[in-house]
């Protein structure tokens, strides 16, 4: 890519090697098809939008690219590239949706070739670098603006649909021997989400990946969730990924388990969402993640995924 796509300054852009990686790990034959392309696509979305190249983004996300350009006006702005395998036209449809009230603001989309501009935010600068307490407030005031009615005719999966598909890879990848001593736990995991996936209790707009670093800070709003992966359903599937925000914290602490299942009960009770169903989100989602990361190699991801898991 360094040879094919070159700032303005001629400074070969090159992809965050986080990307690389996780393409590598999770789409390796697709992933290296759009990483070839991607000196173009990147060269068709500042002449489409009349964008001036400032820098890439680092270290970045796993599934895009973010270019930090200029608008013809000199105004700032963000250049999103998605990966294979992460819809741009339901990103654009969540963004639209809100219309920057508890999010990103959209400012433009060509879903068909990946590409979304959008508001440039304080990269840098997430809810992860304010302590914990004050963290976890200033999330739950961000997704509660995001949970809306999805709007008629929408075109998002549901909750079930999405951890049905989900559940069965987990199955098969339970199934191997190098999973064997996480069975008992996966199948409690499994048994949870078809327990809560048979009673749909609400079907709002959720982001679908909502965590701390997820949530930048903004000029114009202190802060605003990015990253969308939207979803429709009950509000407990949105803070599942919360609760285990900081998890290298959390188990490295000696009262680990208890702070684990105080999360829990303190982020349901500010948002009025029932425990147990948190709780059981929570379960399906950390088991799904921990046994998906020993899948990729991460072995100490999935370790870590696990025990938390085991704790609730």
């Amino acid at each position: 890519m360094a040879s094919a796509a070159r700032s303005d300054a001629g400074t070969p852009l090159e992809p965050p090697q986080r990307l690389v990686r996780a393409l590598a790990e999770e789409r390796a034959a697709s992933g290296a098809e759009w990483l070839r392309a991607l000196p173009q696509l990147v060269h068709d979305a500042l002449e489409r939008w009349e964008l001036t190249l400032d820098r890439i983004q680092a270290p970045g996300g796993r599934s895009s690219l973010i270019v930090l350009v200029r608008r013809a006006d000199g105004s700032p702005a963000a250049l999103k590239l998605l990966a294979p395998g992460v819809s741009p036209a339901l990103e654009h449809a969540a963004l639209a949706r809100w219309d920057g009230r508890g999010a990103v603001q959209l400012l433009a989309a060509a879903p068909e070739t990946g590409a979304l501009l959008l508001e440039r935010l304080q990269p840098e600068v997430s809810l992860r670098s304010l302590p914990e307490a004050k963290a976890q407030l200033e999330a739950a005031g961000t997704v509660r603006r995001l949970w809306v009615e999805p709007g008629e005719a929408h075109p998002f999966e549901s909750v079930a649909d999405r951890t049905g598909r989900e559940a069965e890879v987990l199955r098969a990848r339970a199934a191997e021997p190098w999973a064997e001593s996480a069975r008992p736990l996966v199948e409690e995991a499994l048994a949870v989400r078809e327990d809560l996936a048979a009673v749909s209790t609400e079907a709002l707009l959720l982001h679908g990946r909502f965590r701390q670093g997820k949530v930048l800070a903004g000029e114009r709003s202190p802060w605003l969730a990015v990253g969308p992966e939207p979803v429709v359903g009950e509000r407990a599937y949105d803070l599942a990924r919360l609760v285990r925000d900081r998890l290298e914290d959390l188990v490295a602490s000696p009262g680990g388990a208890a702070a684990a299942r105080r999360r829990v009960a303190k982020l349901a009770d500010s948002l009025d969402v029932d425990r147990d169903r948190l709780r059981g989100w929570t379960l399906f989602r950390a088991v799904e993640s921990g046994l998906r990361a020993f899948s990729s190699g991460r072995t100490q991801d999935g370790e870590l995924l696990l025990e938390f898991a085991g704790w609730l």
